[in-house]
């Protein structure tokens, strides 16, 4: 019992202030806090959106777009693929009907095509076992395919993945703290940003999907036939707000956003906002080739299905940059693309359904009545230790105020984030912080009746108890590991909240107290003690 070395005992104090000191700025308020070091400083709680306040919205992505989708990438890869060698000589490719066909003009490249088909299809069937395409040949020559219900599922699924994680890296590029942001249901997503009172910036970005295209203008089009709605074969119809009319454009995309390693917002040489990009090494090789074989002519970029401007290509575009202009910027909506454009394009439209502000008042009354039953449940506890248990009781009250500060040093340094059930699972840790002890002192208790000497019971009384407590609370924290890798939301903030009581709980109440009743008895030599 007495056996604590001098380096055991440094360890702990110099733990114990340590982790006291870090967990100090989040009990400042805001003006004391903005006089310390900022490295110091920032090392405070984030409040969660039920006591911060902030934005809440709930987007739903157009699945029934998604198939649109595919069957568009599909039809760009299987030109792509027709032309590689082998070559397979193949007509105009039709995605009319929800469905893709094209005609092989040579017959017997029939089966050609259809090894290449197959490699594009992984065989007719995905990761799963279920086909995502069905691929069929009519009148001898002309294939049709067309995605089964299992493809589209899975297309969906892998769309929704994909597009919170866009959003998430949008609101990261917002410079928000600690957003909240889980998909709900199939087409769903959540997205709760503390302490964002204005969310028309929020708004505006995730409604952007930032699909940046680069395709050459169909110079052969006949200008009141696009004005009619019609473009030519292999040609689409876009808006063309700058130019006041529509432009017909080919449908194969040069190259496309999904190369960009960069965008930022930046002026132009008319010093107006525009916004500057790089490509990888491929796009920019690509970029350079197709400007090379295509001088003199126009060619349109296009960011969500609309044409921001139609420049000639004047000379071969080297190096793997470039610059959107023309598009009418501000400063703030150059800034939203470069970051859209950064953070990748949205593979699905995401619609805001729901969308709340809470106010940070509310916060305030949650955060304030929390304090209030902390400091009452601290209170009893402490007068309940000291009248049961004296001298120890005491030792137990510094134990559970230095788990409090402990458990608000750890989450600091992690950057969790407190919600309102975190709050109610730190009142909780409280209660419970002195369970180790109560079992402690009754151990003891229990040994001095037995009849041992004050050494023996408080060394028994600490090594019995303590095979208790760690069972116990291995227990503990078995649930709480669940509710933190299954819950979502309120249930992941009680877990954290509890995960990190019961660490801190442990130490503070075993080895911490351990170490003062060891101290006492070093220098007192008690032959009595009263518990």
């Amino acid at each position: 019992m007495l056996d604590f070395p001098r380096w055991k005992r440094i360890a702990i104090w110099a733990s114990v202030i340590l982790l006291s000191l870090f967990a100090v700025p989040s009990l400042l308020p805001e003006a004391m806090r903005a006089k310390l070091p900022s490295w110091y400083a920032s090392q405070t709680i984030n409040l969660g959106l039920d006591l911060a306040g902030g934005s809440y919205i709930l987007l739903e992505a157009k699945t029934e777009d998604v198939a649109a989708t595919q069957i568009e990438a599909m039809r760009e890869r299987i030109s792509t693929e027709m032309r590689r060698q082998p070559r397979v000589a193949i007509g105009d490719i039709s995605t009319r009907g929800g469905q893709i066909s094209f005609m092989v003009r040579d017959a017997t490249q029939v089966d050609a095509a259809r090894e290449k088909l197959l490699s594009l299809t992984g065989g007719g069937a995905g990761m799963t076992g279920q086909r995502e395409w069905d691929i069929e040949v009519r009148d001898t020559t002309r294939f049709v395919l067309t995605p089964t219900q299992a493809g589209l599922r899975l297309t969906v699924e892998n769309a929704m993945k994909d597009a919170t994680e866009v959003v998430r890296r949008r609101i990261d590029e917002l410079g928000t703290r600690e957003p909240t942001i889980i998909q709900q249901g199939t087409n769903r997503i959540v997205v709760q940003v503390p302490g964002l009172s204005d969310p028309k910036a929020l708004k505006a970005l995730l409604g952007k999907t930032a699909r940046l295209e680069f395709k050459l203008v169909d110079v052969t089009a006949d200008p009141a036939a696009v004005a009619r709605g019609q473009a030519p074969a292999g040609s689409q119809i876009l808006p063309y707000p700058a130019q006041g009319t529509p432009i017909a454009v080919k449908r194969s995309a040069i190259i496309s956003g999904d190369q960009l390693t960069d965008a930022r917002q930046t002026y132009d040489e008319n010093q107006q906002p525009a916004v500057s990009f790089n490509f990888n090494s491929e796009g920019g090789r690509r970029f350079a080739r197709v400007t090379q074989e295509n001088i003199g002519k126009p060619f349109a970029i296009i960011v969500d299905n609309q044409v921001i401007s139609a420049p000639n290509i004047q000379t071969a575009i080297m190096g793997g940059s470039g610059q959107i202009t023309g598009g009418g910027f501000t400063v703030d909506t150059a800034n939203q693309l470069a970051i859209a454009l950064r953070s990748g394009k949205l593979p699905v439209d995401l619609t805001i359904v729901q969308e709340s502000t809470v106010s940070p008042e509310l916060g305030a009354d949650s955060i304030k009545a929390g304090v209030t039953a902390a400091i009452i449940a601290t209170v009893a506890v402490i007068a309940f230790m000291v009248m049961t248990y004296g001298r120890f009781g005491i030792y137990s009250t510094i134990a559970v105020v230095l788990n409090i500060l402990m458990i608000l040093a750890v989450m600091a340094f992690l950057r969790a984030t407190l919600t309102l059930p975190g709050i109610a699972g730190f009142v909780l840790t409280i209660g419970t912080a002195v369970d180790a002890n109560v079992l402690i002192n009754e151990r003891i208790r229990e040994e001095r009746r037995r009849g041992r000497s004050v050494l023996q019971s408080l060394e028994l009384g600490y090594k019995e108890a303590s095979r208790t407590i760690f069972e116990a609370n291995v227990t503990h924290a078995i649930a709480g590991f669940i509710m933190l890798i299954l819950g979502s939301g309120p249930i992941r903030g009680f877990a954290v909240v509890l995960l990190l009581g019961i660490a801190s709980s442990v130490f503070t109440a075993v080895t911490f107290t351990r170490m003062l009743v060891a101290g006492w008895m070093r220098r007192n030599r008690p032959t009595d003690i009263h518990i």
